[in-house]
């Protein structure tokens, strides 16, 4: 995938893509996605890298379907946080096998890797999707509940994070409640996150607002996912 299809991206972002921070009209926080169609170097990688076959490994599943991709960038000096939040709130898909693998293109060191909640991914609770402005979306999914203050409470949890160099992965659940930390090492912040489902993925419109939109997709409620928007790699 590597740094040049990053710059082929935001040389010409799509329609999604979002500035979250700037200083004196310099983005510092910014992300894309769903690209991998017309970056090469994301479908290739996506497609052809070692990840799918580790993705079904840890998902305990036969079948692996692409979900989407997502570049987010930290330039040096940032000073927004991501918020605490879990992205399957955010997500058209039901099911517990599933996968996010958060790629770094920069040496990252512990005080600016994302923060996981251990075991999070089994807790019952879902949680309201927050947009990372910090505030909440405006049409909210009732079944969802506002996510504990926990950026303020972090002795009550055990959070996981890393030293990662560039070929390194961080591996977790849809349902895992992470979050991140600004920006203040002398480093750019990189990261290509890649998602994909497995065996018992599901269809879902949920009630609330969704991220990514996917507004051209036909599917109904309980359908499997497989698509040209998200196709089988392996099976």
């Amino acid at each position: 995938m590597g740094r040049k299809g990053i710059i082929e991206n935001f040389k010409n972002p799509s329609k999604y893509k979002c500035v979250y921070e700037k200083n004196d009209n310099i983005e510092l926080f910014y992300d894309d996605y769903c690209n991998w169609n017309r970056i090469n170097e994301y479908k290739d990688f996506l497609f052809n890298s070692n990840l799918p076959s580790i993705a079904s490994q840890l998902m305990i599943s036969k079948k692996v379907n692409l979900f989407h991709e997502h570049v987010l960038i930290k330039e040096k000096g940032s000073r927004k946080k991501t918020p605490w939040h879990q992205d399957q709130s955010y997500y058209c898909v039901n099911g517990k096998q599933n996968i996010s693998f958060w790629c770094p293109l920069d040496i990252i060191k512990k005080n600016t890797c994302p923060e996981y909640i251990s075991k999070s991914h089994k807790w019952t609770k879902q949680f309201l999707p927050t947009k990372f402005f910090g505030n909440s979306y405006e049409k909210l999914d009732s079944e969802f509940e506002k996510i504990p203050d926990i950026e303020n409470n972090k002795e009550n949890y055990t959070i996981e994070s890393y030293e990662l160099n560039p070929g390194d992965a961080i591996a977790f659940n849809f349902a895992t409640v992470h979050g991140a930390p600004e920006n203040n090492s002398d480093n750019k912040r990189r990261a290509f996150s890649a998602r994909y489902t497995g065996d018992d993925a599901t269809y879902i419109k949920r009630k609330g607002e969704m991220s990514p939109p996917f507004p051209n997709l036909k599917l109904k409620n309980g359908d499997i996912l497989d698509c040209e928007t998200f196709p089988v790699i392996l099976n």
